[in-house]
């Protein structure tokens, strides 16, 4: 009995080897963390149970069958961060460069499947150099088994990709179709096709980097959320982001105790809009004003800045935060906003997680970039979201709130669970210098005339009491009860309970 144990503690140590001391220390070299490492730092200590260590690839051409390393590339298992459960793969770049065989995809579909069956979330450690060619087929038919179950928990259990090394080709679709995306500045990229391809087809010449790389894909695309400056602040800062997260959508997200008093008032924000309606200031204040403990997780920050998104808390409980962004193009709602804004309210629809909503919005951004890029469809991407969406959601208008914008940014209308309104709100079909123009365009040549109209129509309509008449505003509130009134809310709408009528699924304008 003693040899058999030796036996298992011997394969064990080779297992945990990966692709051998000289590949780790390489590894270590780039600033990199071993699959293994990552796991340990990413769940709480002493909690990883892995499964498939000894798995092997089944591969016998080009000399595959002497090049056989066990657990062939992946690392997969089950742990805990703050005690609450989560599955993981982390790809090991030691082995064939994290290459995806047949075996290694397997491995990653097992954790899924076991994933969705006891409702808990799946963290994707990516590390790889893209599908093992020697396998041929096989290899991409292990992505597609992957793809198939991305889209399958989708909306059912949180999925979260955090990209630690190459992903391209094929590999970058799994991430694609995740919740969220992190990576790691300098180490990381993600794209379809690299830079050789690039110059061949194109005669661009791209760098890795500037093609693909995490500053890229947080600034330009908006393919990823968040970049971190390496792999040790990347894991700490995703145990951080998970805490925000419930485990599935049968669960509501965890309760976080806090002392910060739901009654707590801030005066401050009596002056935070400024009195000119033109000038901007930073939306960013009032979140952290509200929120508990001023604890606000930006998602997406370097990406359509126009719009803000993230996770907070009021009273303990996980809040999604929108806002439009008066310091970015004065709020406007424009191509690139309307999906960061649309897919992050889907999300928080899907895992039950209350939304509040600033707004502060001008208009759909004008012009033919937008109108030839297709504002009208991307637009009403973040109007179908918010129509969809059944969980509590609060809406607070600050100032501007004027057109479709107006519509589309959880107002009553799109089923807007409270709606308050500042004192300062101006609610209207346009600002009134445009609509002055608009409507009194034979007063034109007399602009002592047109100011007095104007002045007339913003004593009409620049504020929230004209909706406030008709209901669409439940009440005018002070700048400083912001955050009880929210709270108190919240309370309010904790056991709402609405459904959408029975479908297959919508066709969202994609």
């Amino acid at each position: 009995m003693h040899d058999i144990i030796q036996q298992l503690d011997d394969k064990r140590a080779a297992a945990c080897l990966g692709g051998g001391q000289r590949r780790i220390d390489a590894q270590h070299k780039k600033g990199k963390l071993t699959a293994r490492e990552r796991i340990e730092l990413l769940l709480d200590e002493g909690t990883f149970e892995e499964w498939d260590m000894f798995k092997e690839h089944r591969c016998v051409d080009f000399g595959m069958a002497e090049q056989k390393v066990p657990g062939d590339g992946v690392v997969i298992g089950y742990g805990t961060i703050s005690g609450r459960m989560v599955f993981v793969f982390s790809q090991d770049f030691t082995v064939f460069g994290g290459a995806l065989s047949e075996a290694h995809a397997e491995k990653i579909c097992k954790v899924m499947d076991k994933a969705m069956q006891v409702g808990a979330p799946v963290i994707g450690l990516n590390d790889s150099g893209g599908a093992r060619i020697q396998e041929g087929v096989a290899s991409l038919g292990g992505y597609a088994e992957v793809f198939q179950r991305n889209v399958m928990a989708s909306g059912v259990i949180p999925q979260i990709s955090m990209i630690m090394g190459p992903c391209a080709g094929g590999a970058v679709y799994s991430p694609a179709m995740t919740d969220f995306i992190f990576m790691v500045k300098d180490s990381s990229y993600m794209f379809v096709t690299g830079p050789e391809v690039v110059k061949t087809v194109t005669h661009e010449e791209v760098t890795a980097e500037e093609l693909g790389g995490a500053v890229t894909h947080t600034s330009k695309s908006g393919v990823a959320d968040l970049a971190f400056e390496n792999d040790v602040d990347a894991l700490l800062m995703l145990r951080r982001f998970f805490n925000y997260l419930p485990l599935s959508n049968k669960e509501k997200p965890p309760i976080r105790p806090t002392e910060d008093s739901a009654d707590r008032l801030d005066y401050s924000l009596d002056t935070l809009v400024p009195d000119n309606t033109n000038k901007p200031y930073d939306i960013k204040e009032l979140i952290f004003k509200t929120v508990d403990d001023g604890d606000f997780f930006e998602v997406q920050p370097d990406h359509a800045k126009n719009i803000i998104i993230g996770f907070a808390r009021m009273e303990g409980q996980t809040v999604g935060i929108v806002a439009n962004q008066p310091m970015v193009l004065a709020g406007c709602l424009d191509i690139k906003s309307a999906i960061k804004g649309g897919r992050f309210v889907r999300f928080c629809d899907a895992f039950n997680i209350p939304i509040v909503t600033f707004v502060d919005v001008p208009g759909f951004m004008p012009g033919t970039a937008q109108e030839y890029g297709g504002i009208i469809k991307h637009g009403a991407k973040l109007l179908y979201a918010y129509a969809e969406c059944t969980v509590p959601k609060i809406t607070v208008i600050t100032r501007k709130a004027y057109g479709g914008a107006y519509d589309v940014m959880a107002s009553k209308h799109l089923r807007g669970d409270v709606n308050f309104a500042w004192p300062s709100a101006e609610i209207a079909v346009m600002g009134p210098k445009g609509a002055v123009e608009i409507i009194f365009r034979d007063e034109k040549g007399d602009p002592a005339k047109l100011a007095e109209r104007e002045a007339e129509y913003k004593a009409k309509f620049a504020n929230p009491f004209v909706a406030g008449a008709r209901g669409y505003i439940d009440d005018v509130i002070q700048p400083h009860e912001t955050r009880k009134r929210i709270c108190r809310s919240l309370v309010m709408l904790r056991n709402k309970s609405i459904t959408n009528p029975w479908r297959k699924h919508g066709n969202i304008p994609l």
